[in-house]
């Protein structure tokens, strides 16, 4: 037979983790949005260097955009980072 006492630690026990699944998610959404705002960061970072890039004499364009790939794949990098708490 179930007592009182034993309903409100069921009470208790689901509270608790009702309160750890939203505290996680609102972990989680904060990472999210960490990242994408490192992706965004690294596109314009290499839209501001293929500029210059084209810019410079001897450069082909060739070799600019994969200089704009390099430093884009470096950002999709730190943002991985990020979600995986690495940073």
């Amino acid at each position: 037979m179930r007592t009182p006492g034993h309903i409100r630690h069921v009470l208790f026990a689901g509270a608790l983790l009702f309160a750890t699944g939203a505290a996680f998610a609102t972990e989680n959404a904060d990472e999210r949005r960490d990242a994408r705002d490192t992706k965004q960061e690294s596109r314009d970072e290499a839209r501001d260097v293929k500029d210059e890039c084209k810019d410079t004499e001897g450069q082909s364009n060739a070799e600019c955009r994969q200089e704009k790939r390099d430093t884009k794949q470096e950002g999709r990098d730190e943002s991985r980072d990020v979600r995986s708490g690495d940073q």
